[in-house]
């Protein structure tokens, strides 16, 4: 009876998870809980999958734009501490902008997004940019409204991000963010 009982709020469990259906888009930002399913599109944008990103890699046919954060090292460490930076591993050849995909931005960080987009793209709204984070982050899905939002026309958000690259057993290449970081 307890094996039926507990079998039974499995598939009620499951059958309801299942009914959700998939994530809806939401009308602003994310401003919380980044790391979670996100929305399977992006209005304005394409969605892309690892091997439609690996081709347009291939071909160099857009700029790769990472948003993950990175945190910076702490103001108030003990003189002689040493701090090492978490490294990052990214596609090949990406402009890391961290900490741009969060839902709401200081002016200063707004401003580090808009310059690190025209200098990716040389000032050209049209470039295609690819816009990522991880697997089930909200960060990629903001940075690539943002991007629309300042007028870029050609946006492809990559939603499986560098966890979908390396799965597919990408080359992955330690990254640094790019120049002109708000605090650095």
């Amino acid at each position: 009876m307890r094996r039926a009982g507990l079998l039974a709020l499995v598939v009620a469990v499951a059958g309801a998870a299942l009914s959700q259906g998939p994530v809806p888009e939401p009308d602003g930002y994310r401003l919380q809980d980044y790391r979670a399913p996100t929305p399977t599109t992006l209005s304005g944008a394409r969605t892309i999958t690892t091997a439609q990103a690996q081709d347009i890699w291939k071909r160099g046919d857009g700029v790769f734009l990472d948003v993950l954060p990175h945190p910076p090292r702490p103001p108030n460490l003990p003189a002689g501490t040493i701090w090492r930076d978490r490294e990052r591993l990214d596609i090949p050849g990406s402009v890391w902008l961290p900490d741009t995909g969060y839902g709401e931005l200081a002016p200063a960080m707004e401003e580090y997004f808009r310059s690190g987009l025209a200098r990716a793209t040389g000032g050209n709204k049209d470039t295609l940019l690819v816009i990522y984070c991880q697997r089930d982050c909200w960060m990629s899905w903001n940075a690539g409204k943002r991007a629309l939002a300042l007028g870029y026309r050609n946006i492809a958000w990559y939603p499986d991000g560098t966890d979908g690259w390396q799965q597919a057993e990408l080359p992955m290449a330690k990254a640094a963010p790019a120049p002109g970081r708000p605090g650095e």
